[in-house]
């Protein structure tokens, strides 16, 4: 099994990335969308798609983060906003909260060994996170506390 990480480029919060989502989802059925999906644009098929089918996710990195996750589902052939051809990296749609890990900026996504990956966060531990200011938990991952 394989992941890709990616950061999240524009959100501040998990509800963040997820209200996002769920608004492209509603402008797909408004347009008359028959099979509305989430998906991610990237210029690149990921070269080892069959190793990240195979329970892979992609690890969505927020304010220098690593918060949630999505499990992968599949990809596509798709066209950019200006006509350039693309890949649509396939979602489920639920956002599953990991254990914060801090992960430096980069461009594009990356390759994430599924031993390097961080562990979901069971409802308990995500209620205690949820009160918690976003600095204190990034201060937190970084120190190892989290």
């Amino acid at each position: 099994m394989l992941h890709l990480v990616k950061l999240s480029v524009g959100t501040d919060s998990i509800e963040d990335l997820g209200g996002w989502q769920a608004e492209r989802l509603l402008q797909m059925k408004a347009s008359g969308e028959k099979k509305p999906r989430l998906f991610h644009r990237t210029g690149q098929r990921p070269k080892r798609d069959a190793d990240l089918l195979d329970g892979g996710s992609i690890y969505w990195v927020i304010k220098g983060m690593i918060l949630a996750r999505q499990k992968l589902i599949g990809f596509d052939e798709g066209t950019r906003p200006d006509g350039r051809a693309c890949c649509l990296i396939l979602l489920e749609n639920a956002l599953i909260p990991v254990r914060p890990t801090p992960r430096r900026a980069f461009q594009g996504w990356r390759y994430l060994e599924a031993e390097d990956a961080p562990p979901d966060l069971d409802t308990r531990v995500l209620d205690d996170l949820a009160g918690m200011p976003l600095q204190m938990r990034k201060e937190l991952a970084e120190l190892g506390l989290l």
